[in-house]
């Protein structure tokens, strides 16, 4: 048989393991063991009766132990049981060969222990039906049932005399012997290992559904542990983008607010020096400058307001927003301070063509920070504003001032964050910005913004005025 018929116990290559090599040894040695032991044990045990017939109805009794029929019978027990070994590599064929043994021993001796032949093909039967399918073990069972039926009818005919009676009685008590022999040592066994084999499989489907179930929880939870992870770094993300969000807000506000504060607060706070010196000396003058300070309260508070109102969501928000034309407005306005002049080289096109509302604004910005500089900085210097419109490819605007002939009013609002604000709002639009000293001394700040696609309709008619 192949070793397909035996699959328990063997490794990749079909050879038993040693385990199984243990259990096939202990197998049949105990099947020799308790086959002698009885051998050895029944005919004293029969000894001692002499009253008790044997277990074939008449003829021979146990043999005598070291006689020719024990050892005959010694023999075929002990080689039914090393057929055992086999039991796992060749189920089948043990089955045939344990059962054709005593047939054998039938054909040369006889005796009333000859009964001791079934237990090997007992103990054969069990390990075949452990060990093969029903379907495939069949013809070995019937096989050897009909081998244990033969050596039991001829044992039986030879030890009762049932053939003087005549052949066809003879052979009919023989076949009912056999027969009887056949059911006891191979359909019973059968049955019986049939129960606990099946026994033994459903609860290994049992345990195997349990396993399956086991295994399908334990995924449902790693699905489940595999989404909340997910959810977790969607989670991780999102507040990531909320917290840059927010200090992109932060950034804008902070220079916005930085904005209206370098702007008009320095302005004020130039104003308010002056004052004090005219306060005595001018007095129409400090009048005139107070008004100028009202007038830059006044529009910081709405700066302010607009902010604000940017900010909450219960109340609309007026959103002015600054272009390249409110230069204009802010130069007049810085002229109250210090001399500003104001030159616009225009092109063959609108003024700030094809420059964005967001890149307008930050030339704005830009203009109004540079001018704050130079009135807190650069006290009584010359400061010339350049909008330069020429070039069909980008706009330039410069803000240069001169020496200053007068000691600084104070320091900055800002802290510093003056020129970092104007880098920022460059970095934003993808302008380019250039600041520093001048070689006579003075300070310039340029911004370099490039145009985007201009629409194909003449606007020009509707392009503002600027004059210097």
């Amino acid at each position: 048989m192949a070793p397909a018929d035996a699959p328990d116990r063997r490794d990749e290559r079909g050879v038993p393991t040693p385990h199984g090599r243990w259990t096939d040894l202990l197998v049949a040695a105990g099947t020799a063991v308790v086959t002698l032991g009885l051998l050895l044990g029944l005919p004293p045990l029969d000894a001692m009766d002499p009253d008790t017939t044997d277990t074939m109805g008449a003829g021979p009794g146990f043999p005598d132990v070291g006689g020719t029929a024990w050892t005959l019978l010694a023999i075929t027990l002990v080689v039914q049981s090393a057929l055992l070994l086999g039991a796992r590599r060749a189920p089948r064929s043990v089955l045939l060969g344990v059962g054709a043994l005593p047939i054998l021993l039938a054909l040369v001796s006889t005796s009333a222990a000859f009964g001791l032949t079934a237990l090997p093909v007992v103990v054969a039967v069990v390990l075949a039906t452990l060990r093969v399918p029903l379907p495939r073990l069949w013809p070995a069972v019937a096989g050897s049932a009909a081998l244990v039926a033969v050596g039991t009818g001829i044992t039986w005919a030879h030890g009762s005399g049932a053939m003087r009676s005549g052949v066809v009685s003879g052979l009919g008590a023989s076949a009912g012997q056999g027969v009887l022999q056949a059911v006891g040592a191979v359909g019973l066994p059968l049955v019986v290992t049939l129960i606990v084999r099946s026994r033994r499989e459903l609860r290994a489907a049992r345990r195997a559904e349990s396993d399956a179930r086991t295994a399908a929880a334990d995924a449902r939870t790693a699905a489940a542990d595999a989404r909340t992870a997910e959810a977790a770094a969607l989670a991780r993300e999102q507040d990531a983008r909320v917290e840059a969000a927010v200090s992109r807000e932060r950034a804008a506000m902070a220079r916005e607010l930085h904005d209206i504060a370098a702007h008009h607060l320095s302005g004020i706070a130039l104003m308010s020096a002056v004052i004090d010196r005219q306060i005595d000396t001018d007095p129409d003058g400090a009048h005139e400058g107070v008004r100028q300070v009202r007038e830059q309260s006044t529009a910081v508070l709405e700066d302010l307001r607009r902010l604000v109102g940017l900010l909450r969501d219960d109340t609309p928000a007026e959103t002015v927003v600054e272009t390249v034309a409110g230069i204009v407005d802010l130069v007049e306005a810085a002229r109250t301070r210090s001399a500003v002049e104001l030159t616009v080289q225009p092109g063959d096109h609108p003024l700030a063509d094809g420059i964005g509302p967001l890149t307008q604004l930050v030339a704005y910005r830009t203009v109004q920070e540079a001018l704050a500089n130079v009135a807190l900085h650069a006290a009584g210097a010359p400061c010339r504003v350049t909008v330069d419109d020429r070039d069909p490819d980008h706009l330039t605007v410069r803000v240069e001032n001169g020496v200053p002939t007068a000691p600084s009013v104070g320091s900055s609002p800002s802290g510093g964050n003056g020129l970092r604000g104007m880098r920022e709002r460059a970095e934003l639009v993808g302008a380019r910005l250039q600041v520093g000293p001048t070689g006579d001394g003075g300070w310039t700040v340029e911004l370099v913004t490039a145009r985007e696609a201009r629409p194909d309709a003449d606007t020009s008619a509707d392009a503002p005025e600027v004059a210097g």
